[in-house]
């Protein structure tokens, strides 16, 4: 790739080659002394005193090449490294313009260097080393103004790419506006790009080994979707839709597209082990696992593809997240500080559930006064008696403590509950423990006696 002289480079080489072409064709023999050179057109008036006739080569504009401007981009790394040095590709667009000393002196000169242009589509690289070569020691000035005279370190006839000459073509309404803004006389044009200059910088690269083999693998994509989510007591049972989902259940997930090369299930954000899974295309069933809070919980399947030799899994295709409600159950009740006043109870109800509370879930305990069927029906419109009570919060109210974590025993102090048997329920996060049916169809359990 070419360094910055590159811009100055090219143009240096195209008025070597503009100036050898005139020689070569005795071109002073007709127009007598030509000058070629490469100002802005303003300057060149400032010369016209001089009454030569002169051939000006002017880079009036420099554009970003299309086709290289994206390559080896990104340069920089997640982390800001310089991973390479991308080439800042250019276009350099010229006004070949030619000023005659006397009539017919201007076309004559503007012919010659068009067809030099048109002859010389491509400026080769020997072409390019021997206009840029440095001047001889024993010669005095050479080919280059002395200001130009390190124009030979510009690297430009090893650049990936040749430089192309191609005309191009500019309107009359445009040609009006550049010399406008030239500030200058106009002289016969002609228009001219020269494609591309690739200028890259040396700086060092942080650059990865390289791949000592590929591995390529195909598969066909498939989204696994969750249409149902079912459930059994244990593996015996019969698989049910709508029933209770209780602890130590396994959830049944109905759809399609559900086994993959390497099958997982997160049910509440917790995986399931592989070996307490059952994964088919249309059907995946899996334990619940034990950390799973009571209350709406979430259950999907992903799939992972196995890549690498030895294959390791890789994140893969995820299915929708299914929900349903993991229901609370009262295992045990015991009555603890009771205290009496009149036909009223107060008492410290200490229940064993399953799964453990967590610190932030909340707890309402229903008491629901339990009356048999067997019993005479009361007299009167009674009704019977229900109450509700909060749980305490058990996360700790001073910051320096830490969290008790999820425990399967919870506290809830009753006050004023009228004596008798109670049908006792919990409500977790909105997950409601169910109760025990007898064969008449009737609540009896589990029961709570305060006498």
């Amino acid at each position: 790739m070419s360094n910055a002289l590159a811009i100055a480079s090219v143009t240096a080489v195209l008025k070597d080659l503009l100036n050898n072409g005139l020689i070569d064709h005795r071109v002073d023999a007709s127009v007598g002394e030509v000058t070629v050179s490469t100002l802005p057109p303003d300057r060149v008036d400032a010369l016209d005193s001089q009454k030569k006739s002169r051939l000006n080569l002017f880079m009036y504009q420099v554009t970003p090449n299309t086709g290289w401007r994206n390559v080896n981009l990104p340069s920089r790394n997640g982390n800001g490294d310089r991973i390479s040095n991308p080439p800042l590709a250019l276009d350099l667009h010229y006004l070949l313009s030619a000023y005659g000393a006397e009539e017919l002196h201007a076309e004559i000169l503007l012919g010659y260097g068009m067809q030099l242009f048109h002859e010389t589509p491509v400026l080769t690289r020997e072409a390019i080393r021997r206009s840029l070569a440095p001047p001889s020691p024993v010669t005095a000035g050479g080919d280059l103004p002395p200001a130009m005279a390190a124009l030979f370190t510009s690297e430009l006839a090893d650049q990936v790419e040749q430089i192309k000459i191609s005309p191009a073509t500019l309107s009359t309404e445009e040609i009006s506006r550049m010399w406008s803004a030239f500030q200058a006389k106009y002289r016969p044009t002609a228009v001219y790009v020269a494609s591309v200059v690739l200028i890259q910088s040396k700086a060092t690269t942080r650059s990865a080994l390289p791949v000592r083999a590929r591995k390529v693998k195909v598969v066909t994509f498939k989204q696994p979707i969750i249409q149902q989510v079912k459930s059994r007591a244990t593996p015996v049972d019969p698989i049910q839709l709508g029933q209770a989902i209780l602890a130590g259940y396994q959830l049944v997930l109905d759809g399609v597209d559900l086994r993959g090369e390497d099958t997982q299930v997160l049910i509440g954000g917790n995986l399931v082990p592989a070996n307490q899974t059952v994964v088919n295309d249309d059907q995946v069933i899996a334990t619940l696992p034990a950390s799973v809070p009571a209350g709406v919980n979430g259950a999907q399947v992903v799939q992972r593809t196995l890549l690498g030799s030895p294959p390791v899994p890789h994140r893969g295709t995820e299915s929708n997240v299914a929900a349903f409600v993991l229901q609370p159950t009262i295992q045990n009740i015991a009555i603890a500080n009771p205290q009496s006043s009149g036909s009223l109870r107060s008492a410290d109800i200490n229940l064993t559930v399953n799964p453990a509370i967590g610190d932030t879930q909340r707890v309402v305990m229903f008491l629901n006064e339990f009356i048999p069927i067997t019993s005479p029906p009361s007299s009167g419109d009674e009704v019977p008696n229900s109450y509700s009570f909060i749980a305490p919060t058990r996360r700790p109210l001073s910051p320096p403590t830490s969290p008790p974590g999820p425990s399967v025993n919870i506290t809830i102090p009753i006050k004023n509950v009228r004596a008798g048997s109670y049908l006792v329920r919990i409500q977790v996060d909105g997950a409601e423990s169910p109760l025990e049916v007898n064969a008449g169809g009737q609540y009896v359990a589990p029961l709570l006696t305060l006498v």
